[in-house]
């Protein structure tokens, strides 16, 4: 029988059963297994988080570290205030998972990205203040991205062609925080995903997609290895560096002027970027985390 010296605890989603979690943990738990690791499974839900008497509580409590590949910033953060080590920390995951707390976090940074413009909340059922988008046309032009801030995979991104559909999708997501981005015409359908462990780049891959402007692989994009030049690897790490993330996944766009902050991941599978680049991610994370918490 293994005998695992250390234990780490990896947590998912508590409704994310789909075959690609699984797989990525499984991949993940061999990868810590062959450093001595006993990397546990659990989830949101397992983990049976509270408040309690004002006091913090998990069913957790044995140990080393926490691998947390959800978006969850409250489990999160329970966990960190119960004093365990989370990668990505709870700060670094609330801000990647809001992409206008994103681009907010990274302006004034000398970071290129998308004119990108906030939604104002509407609280106010049915309501409709022709003025956001006013401006939203004015400053951005046709055809404008919308996205929802938060969502996955490319499913809550949207483009507006002209002022009609912009309406439409305005008045569908008003109780839903969302925000209108410039459309990079240039980097339409293809976009750059770079993984960034420990600061450093160590892959990327071009997503092309020939029927989508959106360059998700769930969306039916392929990838591609990708050999990104000085700027793109130095734009992902300084955007990795600056969010505090030891893992995570930088989505740059191509412009004539160089590459733009599109999005950033702090979860983000690597699955595919692995088998295309012929490079264990897993691998790498695994002793990222082990250096950190072990030497």
């Amino acid at each position: 029988m293994k005998k695992y010296f250390y234990k780490g605890l990896a947590v998912v989603n508590a409704y994310a059963n789909y075959q690609k979690v699984t797989q990525q943990v499984s991949i993940l738990q061999q990868k810590f297994c062959e450093l001595g690791v006993q990397l546990e499974k659990t989830d949101t839900a397992t983990l049976s988080s509270k408040v309690s008497g004002g006091n913090l509580s998990c069913n957790q409590t044995d140990v080393d570290f926490v691998l947390y590949l959800d978006k969850d910033k409250h489990t999160a953060y329970l966990l960190e205030q119960m004093g365990f080590r989370l990668f990505n920390n709870a700060k670094s995951i609330e801000i990647c998972d809001d992409k206008m707390l994103t681009h907010l976090h990274l302006a004034n940074k000398e970071i290129p990205m998308p004119t990108t413009m906030h939604a104002p909340l509407c609280y106010t059922p049915n309501a409709y203040n022709p003025t956001v988008l006013d401006n939203a046309e004015k400053t951005l032009g046709f055809p404008m991205v919308v996205k929802e801030c938060f969502g996955s995979f490319g499913k809550q991104v949207y483009l507006a062609q002209e002022r009609g559909e912009l309406e439409t999708l305005h008045k569908t997501l008003l109780g839903k925080p969302h925000l209108f981005q410039q459309f990079i015409e240039y980097s339409k359908g293809k976009d750059v995903r770079l993984i960034v462990i420990g600061g450093k780049v160590v892959c990327a891959m071009e997503r092309q997609s020939q029927t989508d402007f959106r360059a998700n692989v769930e969306l039916g994009a392929t990838g591609v290895a990708y050999l990104p030049d000085r700027n793109y690897i130095e734009l992902a790490e300084k955007v990795a560096t600056i969010l505090n993330l030891d893992y995570c996944g930088v989505d740059l766009l191509h412009s004539k002027d160089g590459p733009l902050v599109c999005e950033v991941n702090s979860n983000a599978f690597f699955n595919e970027i692995s088998k295309v680049c012929q490079i264990d991610v897993a691998k790498l994370l695994a002793q990222h985390i082990y250096q950190k918490v072990y030497k």
